[in-house]
Formats: structure tokens, sequence, C-alpha cells
């Protein structure tokens, strides 16, 4: 591994900012000071750039196996470290859905021999696999993923029993999809009756209702506490679901967490007149009440971490009629560039993003060595000029799907660099070829 010397960044960690050297040898931080005068194999002049530790994903759709038409473990992760996520943490919904712990641990040769960036897989949950869910390994996988709504394949956890027992049993952290399938129903069925098959893409946020979500994340949160299960929900969308979680005690205390997302951060159900099906994510995008909601919850604390949920489509799926057409989008590549305009518009801190898109995830999962910039710990780092603004195009696109809900949209800072566990695998506009990436490990 080559041993990097970053020199005069204007370092973004642990709630502070200052400016320091960094080196970095055999893969790890070896020395953080003012002044560092030592032999490298790379200089990186950092001055008037700002040193963030790598983000770490807790939640994408990166399509292998059995999607690979709209993205692949390769593509995805090359588009990941583009936009300064270094790690990631990859769903089961795959096909096969990842039900099993040889299905499971196929994507982790996949992603060995194919992925610049650090990796992990959730193990998922069915009706009737919990045998096989409660042998899985809590040192080298993330979690175990349930979907407690509609979802891709054999993959929705419906059954009260099996919910009792995953809850009751679960040796790790449970990442949940909070939405109840039979609001969702009774809402279609409500809108198909007046509209017949002509339902417009802005009725997503009414069938995929605020209240769905809610009856959903609250029996989740409900069963959590009766058992002491260590949950995480994913994607909260609505401003009422963040009054479930607590804000009162430290992160690692904490034994129910919750995500964030850039689209629910970002987007709003005024923007389904112009960005479409484009913007057609499960839970959907709902009111700016809801949108600010969740912003104020991210830096309150009640919510914890910030995620993409990034879930490619190719262009034609998009493109039909919203009952076809099917819901998620592809964020991986600038989900950070829109959190540092989010704090251009003065509505975050810096200090805070480099707190959910990587402290705190590190610390959520409890992954080894990860989330920070500290001596000892894997050098995941991504270098940031502020002052680089670009727009987004289909010629900067790196997803396989060849396109992005934000095209067209100027962001007024740019990713320079991302190292991945001590490798510059991005600079200068190109992602490295080579296979970088590490499987995270956890300590607990």
């Amino acid at each position: 591994m080559p041993t990097i010397l970053i020199k005069a960044a204007t370092i973004i960690n642990e709630g502070k900012q200052f400016v320091a050297d960094v080196l970095v040898k055999d893969g790890r931080i070896e020395r953080i000071d003012s002044t560092i005068n030592a032999t490298a194999n790379r200089g990186i002049n950092a001055e008037g750039l700002h040193l963030f530790p790598g983000c770490i994903d807790d939640q994408v759709h990166f399509r292998e196996p059995g999607l690979t038409h709209k993205g692949n473990i390769y593509t995805e992760s090359r588009a990941a470290v583009a936009g300064g996520i270094t790690s990631f943490m990859e769903m089961p919904n795959t096909v096969p859905n990842t039900l099993t712990r040889e299905l499971l641990e196929d994507k982790y040769a996949i992603a060995a021999q194919n992925s610049p960036a650090n990796y992990s897989f959730y193990m998922g949950a069915s009706n009737d696999n919990l045998d096989e869910v409660l042998r899985t390994d809590t040192a080298n996988v993330c979690g175990i993923k349930v979907f407690m709504g509609s979802s891709t394949g054999n993959m929705l956890v419906d059954n009260p029993a099996t919910l009792e027992n995953l809850f009751a049993n679960s040796p790790m952290l449970i990442a949940t999809h909070c939405e109840d399938e039979a609001t969702i129903k009774a809402n279609l069925e409500h809108f198909k009756q007046l509209l017949g098959e002509n339902i417009p893409i802005k009725l997503h946020p009414k069938i995929r209702s605020a209240e769905a979500c809610y009856l959903s994340s609250s029996m989740a949160v409900e069963l959590a506490k009766k058992h002491n299960t260590r949950l995480h929900i994913l994607h909260i969308s609505t401003e009422k679901e963040t009054h479930l979680f607590s804000n009162d005690i430290p992160l690692e205390e904490k034994r129910i967490t919750a995500e964030a997302c850039i689209h629910h951060l970002w987007f709003s159900d005024a923007d389904y007149e112009t960005k479409g099906n484009l913007i057609k994510w499960n839970p959907a995008v709902k009111t700016a009440e809801d949108r600010d909601g969740i912003l104020a919850a991210v830096l309150d604390g009640r919510i914890d971490v910030i995620a993409t949920d990034h879930a490619p489509h190719t262009s034609e799926e998009k493109a039909q009629a919203y009952l076809q057409a099917p819901s998620g989008g592809p964020l991986v590549q600038h989900a950070l560039v829109a959190m540092l305009e989010l704090y251009k518009q003065g509505k975050i801190t810096l200090e805070q993003i480099a707190e959910k898109m990587a402290h705190n995830v590190a610390k959520c999962f409890q992954i080894e060595k990860r989330g920070f910039i500290r001596e000892g710990y894997w050098a995941d780092l991504v270098l940031v000029d502020l002052n680089q603004a670009w727009n987004v195009n289909k010629s900067n696109i790196l997803y396989k799907c060849g396109w992005s809900p934000f095209e067209g949209q100027q962001f007024g800072a740019s990713v320079t660099h991302t190292i991945v566990s001590g490798n510059v695998v991005y600079e200068g506009g190109k992602v490295a070829e080579g296979t970088y990436g590490q499987r995270m490990s956890f300590v607990r």
C-alpha cells in the first residue's frame, strides 16, 4: 500500500475544524499533526480543501445478483467513491433474495472481486427463514433487514409470530423498512376505484401515506421496547415518525435508532410535477413540512444517520405509467454534495455532516476502526473543495442506469479525492481501476 502525506487540510472531525497534516501508511492513519515531515509515495496538497471521514452509507441497493441491467456492485461502488462514500451496506432484495448464509457469502465474493469501496451486506428475513437468520455471524455482517411493508420477492415479513420471534431473538441489529401493507392496499384500491389505472404520480404519498408509515414504525418501536431489540428504522419520511425517537441519551446507549435519506431531506411533494417518477420512492417523498421536520430531527439527534437508499432503475422502467414504474433512484454519487449544498444554505454544519454520514454510522453499527479521522483507524478519507461548482449532467453521471434525479442541478462543492483503506481511488474526476474495498468488521 502507498504511503500518503496530506498537507494542510482543514479537517472536519468529531465536532471540530482544524488545519493539519495527515500521514497514511499501510492503509491506516499513522499520524495527525500540525506539521509532518515524512517520506511518502504520494503527496496531496490540501491547502484550502476540507478533509472529511469517508461517508458510510448504511442503505444501498446495488442490484447484484439478478437485476444487473439496473446496476451492479462494480458500477455503483465506483459511483459511490466518486461521491465520497467509502463504505456501503447493501440490501438483500436482489434476485435471488439473500435469505441464506450461502447466498450472503456469494455477494461478499462478488464485492471482493469488484468493489473499490468497503462493503458489508445485510442478511434478509422472510416469514419462513428465522432459523437461518439467527445463525448469522454478528462479527462480519452489518445487520438483518426486515421489510415490514411490500417489497421485492419473498421478503415481506407480515406474520406476527415471525416478527415477535425475530425481535425477541435477533443476535444483532435489525434494520426495518416500515410501511403498513394493509393501509397501502386500501389506499391504492380507493384511488383505483376513483381513477382506474390512470393514477397520477402526485398521489404516491397519499397511497403510501404518512399513516402507513407511522403504523408500521410505531409497531416496530413497540416490539423493540418489549424485547430490548437493537432496532434501526430506515428512511424516515414523516415529521410524525420523528417523535418516536429520543435524543436524551448518547447514541452508543440507544437501542432504537433512525435514519434519514437524502431524498427526504431534499425533495417534497411539490417536486412531483417536474420530476415525476424520477422521485418515486418507497416510502414516498411527502410534504415540505415532513421534509423540514426530518431535518430538524437530524439536527437535534432524534434521527442519528443520513443515508441514500440508492436504488437504480433504467430510464425505460421509470418512464412507465405510475402504477408500473418501480420505486427507487440512484443517489450515492450525489449524496455528500447535496448535504454540502444544504450547508451552504445554512441548514446544517460541516461538523454535523461528518457526524451523521460517518461517525454515527460507525457507532450505530459498531464498525471496527472506521468512520473517524483518528490515528490507528483505517484511512477512509474524502477531500472536498467547497468552492468548486459543477452541474450534474449525463456526461458526468457514473451510475449504470445513466440518469439522476439531480440532473440539471448545480452543486457548489466538489469531491476532489477519495481514499479507501489507504488507497487513492478517486481523483481528478476519475475512479481508479482496481479492487481496494475491504469487508467491514464489527465489534459486538
